[in-house]
């Protein structure tokens, strides 16, 4: 399935470019880098000067560069949670 904007809640964001563009914590505005790692609270950007950075999740708003050149903005509440399980917090279509 190709990563678009209604459904990329439930791709793997690793390798994904993106930027921290709101955060209750100052210092994480303006922050980007490739995703290289998730955790449940967490994404690690990889800076173009090769340093890593920790950036929570909960506390922060994303834009997340698609491979299309889409850029989606995304509050990193939504992806709290382990990865496998973000699946789970898409509504479903009734049928």
């Amino acid at each position: 399935m190709k990563i678009t904007p209604e459904n990329i809640i439930q791709h793997e964001l690793i390798g994904l470019f993106a930027r921290v563009v709101e955060s209750k914590d100052p210092t994480f505005i303006n922050v980007e880098g490739k995703i290289v790692d998730e955790t449940q609270k967490t994404l690690l950007f990889l800076s173009k000067n090769g340093k890593i950075k920790r950036i929570p999740k909960a506390i922060c708003i994303f834009y997340i560069f698609l491979p299309d050149g889409i850029t989606v903005k995304v509050d990193g509440k939504v992806l709290v949670g382990r990865p496998q399980d973000r699946i789970k917090k898409i509504p479903r279509k009734k049928w």
